[in-house]
């Protein structure tokens, strides 16, 4: 199962009490400021779950895959998500039958 912004909404709607346009703007909201935040300030820390860096990558040789041919592979800056510890955690426990989790 995907998570999508739906369900969030949905999850919104039922948990919360909140009606489909009140759980809409939280959740596009939020995507916002996560957006917005990792653009400007490069990192994002959400306590608990992880964090967002963004890393700047080189230009570097590649290939085509279809082809073979050798071409460049541009520089560009990409966005890398590290699982916090609370998050390794629990994934670890469910991965070994830990059912205090």
């Amino acid at each position: 199962m995907a998570l999508t912004k739906a369900n969030l909404m949905e999850h919104l709607c039922t948990k919360m009490e909140l009606d489909r346009k009140q759980s809409q703007k939280v959740v596009e909201a939020f995507f916002t400021l996560i957006n917005e935040a990792v653009i400007i300030e490069g990192n994002v820390l959400l306590s608990k779950f992880g964090k967002f860096i963004t890393r700047d990558k080189s230009s570097r040789p590649g290939r085509n895959p279809k082809t073979g041919e050798a071409a460049e592979i541009t520089a560009r800056r990409v966005v890398v998500f590290h699982a916090g510890q609370v998050l390794k955690q629990r994934l670890s426990s469910v991965l070994h039958g830990d059912k205090n989790e």
